[in-house]
């Protein structure tokens, strides 16, 4: 009971401390212990989501995009250790889960004047990101430049440079489909 209120209070702190500063900041939001925050300005943290610790989220128009904003979807849960950079539109739907130790971004570094150190030569603007209500992402994925579509699933491991479509399974670095449901039939399927 005592841990519960602690928290509670916890939560409320940091609220009223920090409601201001991003663009947008529910109440019911549970922020951890994050690692490292850039650009809160434009940064919306739905409802009932929860950030857990050690985690990099970040919104900055390093591209020079018009805009640049990074939305966590209601009910979201963003694991331990995630880094999530975007330069241009990151959004997370509802009920999205992250396990530990995920990235996701819609940049990449610049690579291809070979005389030059690649930290040097800028970042390049991907498509903008959507990761589809009520996805699963495994543990150590990488997601850079590419949509996932709702209720679909992307195994540990992997690495996603494709738009993966709705109610499907993907794995694999780079990422492949390996199962999708079929409405008709009302099962998953291998492809």
């Amino acid at each position: 009971m005592i841990k519960r209120v602690f928290n509670y209070a916890q939560r409320r702190v940091f609220y009223f401390l920090n409601r201001r500063k991003y663009k947008f900041l529910s109440p019911q939001a549970v922020v951890q212990e994050l690692l490292r925050v850039d650009g809160r300005e434009n940064i919306s943290i739905e409802k009932g989501v929860i950030i857990q610790k050690m985690t990099w989220i970040a919104a900055v128009p390093l591209t020079n995009e018009s805009s640049c904003h990074l939305s966590i979807g209601e009910g979201s849960i963003i694991g331990n250790f995630n880094h999530i950079y975007a330069t241009g539109e990151i959004f997370i739907g509802k009920n999205v889960l992250t396990a530990d130790k995920v990235y996701i971004s819609d940049n990449l570094h610049q690579y291809e004047n070979i005389n030059e150190p690649i930290m040097y030569q800028g970042i390049k603007q991907l498509p903008h990101l959507v990761i589809g209500d009520g996805s699963w992402i495994g543990e150590n994925v990488c997601i850079i430049g590419a949509s996932i579509g709702k209720n679909s699933v992307v195994g540990a491991n992997s690495v996603v440079t494709k738009d993966i479509p709705d109610y499907c399974v993907a794995v694999g670095s780079p990422a492949r489909v390996i199962k999708k449901y079929n409405i008709l039939s009302q099962k998953w399927e291998k492809v």
